[in-house]
């Protein structure tokens, strides 16, 4: 896998987790409106790497300790995908100092 593939990985794991987290504020804003629906978020491959995500409304209510959790998780994903980001970010640095030299 190429260092721009890296990188393009997870970066399209950054917006899919900030695409949840959005979904997720919007349940915990909208818990006690009547009829709203919880908002769930999927996530599906992209070729040739990457991540997409996407938000349904369901017919289930909101459940904070389901929103805390999910946020949590989120959280920790993006975090980790920064990580990678900034790894390969830096593979890249050295490469093109090692080039140059």
């Amino acid at each position: 896998m190429s260092i721009s593939a890296i990188t393009h990985t997870a970066l399209s794991g950054m917006l899919a987790q900030t695409t949840r987290a959005g979904a997720i504020a919007d349940n915990v804003a909208n818990a006690s409106t009547p009829g709203y629906g919880r908002l769930n978020t999927s996530f599906q491959s992209v070729e040739p790497s990457g991540v997409t995500a996407s938000v349904a409304e369901t017919d289930q209510g909101v459940d904070f300790a389901t929103e805390l959790t999910d946020l949590i998780e989120t959280e920790q994903s993006y975090k980790a995908n920064a990580a990678v980001f900034e790894t390969g970010a830096d593979l890249w640095d050295v490469l093109m100092s090692i080039k140059r030299d």
